[in-house]
């Protein structure tokens, strides 16, 4: 083992605008972490989300064929994309209805070239030296591995918490063949603190470190996003896309951002600049591709946006408390747009205002 080689990849992923790096040993598998995995899916807790019980050895270890044969280190890689207070509250409004990574462009594709380059630049340290980037696609426990490296420590929430940077970060790996001196594991800091669990709009948190995703803002509007109604969908109020309640409450989110161009491929992306919950519900299926091109938002479907977005104006009817009159104007036509929609789910979602 190596440490200057250790430093020289810290040094390239710091210069290719990694904000964290640690690395842990690729051929010790992960065990606890597996079987609280195990649990989870015996458990049903992953939903309409099939594809988290696939593949699951590949999920106790990554130096197997599956993923890298005879890898000896996971580079773990943290990118944060939280913005300053004062930049968000210029948000376009639709926009702030949206979970705070997914309102710029699609990560996958910036993140993951950067995982390719420091991939590259590792395949230069050793003759015969192996790397493989990931970033999201594969079936991994990034997060235990994430903690495993000592990138942070994983929260009450479940997040990965990076200290000085918190948990509004973007996680990657580099699995190589590569021999590195692996960091030491975060011990929890949590302590006694609960916000993240008590802000939970739709109390998805069965206990500490124990999420429901069923009942979470961000697979209902993201993975099931023409599920039944639900209290919990009725709770989720101000939320399109994803939701940040348990994190915005995060002490360790109190730490300081970077310069506004740290962050700029997470700014806002121009379509949200004019557009209203009507308008999103009246797309077509040509207007949903233009509107999500290189967007997060995708991933919902055309049906799913607007079915959320129904979901939305029907929160604001209901509860009309602090909105302003302009939103519940907006929320009226959102609702008639909803009843004209060609998708019977959507019509549905906006027929429980006449009730």
């Amino acid at each position: 083992m190596s440490p200057s080689l250790k430093q020289r990849v810290v040094e390239r992923a710091k210069s290719l605008g990694f904000d964290a790096v640690g690395v842990a040993r690729a051929d010790e598998p992960l065990e606890v972490e597996f079987e609280r995995y195990t649990a989870f899916v015996e458990g049903g807790r992953h939903g309409e989300m099939e594809y988290l019980g696939r593949d699951p050895e590949i999920r106790r270890r990554v130096d197997t064929d599956a993923i890298l044969l005879g890898a000896k280190s996971v580079i773990c890689v943290a990118r944060r994309y939280q913005r300053s207070a004062e930049a968000e509250a210029s948000d376009p409004p639709l926009a702030k209805l949206v979970a705070r990574y997914a309102r710029g462009h699609d990560y996958h594709n910036h993140v993951r070239k950067k995982l390719r380059l420091l991939a590259k630049f590792v395949r230069t340290l050793g003759e015969g030296v192996e790397a493989r980037p990931l970033c999201d696609q594969e079936p991994i426990l990034e997060r235990a591995w994430a903690a495993r490296a000592g990138l942070g420590f994983v929260g009450k929430n479940g997040l990965v918490i990076v200290p000085g940077q918190g948990s509004f970060v973007l996680l990657g790996e580099v699995v190589t063949t590569l021999d590195l001196a692996a960091d030491v594991p975060m011990a929890e800091r949590c302590g006694s603190c609960t916000r993240c669990l008590d802000a939970c709009p739709t109390s998805a948190f069965e206990a500490p470190f124990v999420l429901d995703p069923r009942r979470c803002i961000s697979y209902l509007t993201i993975e099931a996003p023409m599920a039944d109604a639900t209290p919990a969908r009725d709770a989720a109020r101000e939320h399109l896309f994803g939701c940040d309640d348990c994190q915005s409450v995060c002490p360790y989110n109190r730490a300081p951002v970077g310069p506004p161009d740290r962050t700029k491929p997470f700014s806002p992306l121009d379509v949200f600049t004019g557009r209203t919950l009507d308008d999103l519900v009246r797309l077509d299926e040509e207007g949903f591709t233009a509107l999500t091109v290189g967007s997060p938002l995708k991933r919902a479907g055309r049906a799913g946006l607007a079915r959320s977005a129904v979901s939305v104006a029907l929160s604001r009817l209901r509860r009309p408390e602090g909105v302003a009159p302009e939103e519940l104007v907006e929320a009226e036509r959102a609702i008639r747009a909803g009843l004209e929609h060609d998708d019977a789910d959507v019509v549905a979602e906006a027929a429980r205002a006449t009730k």
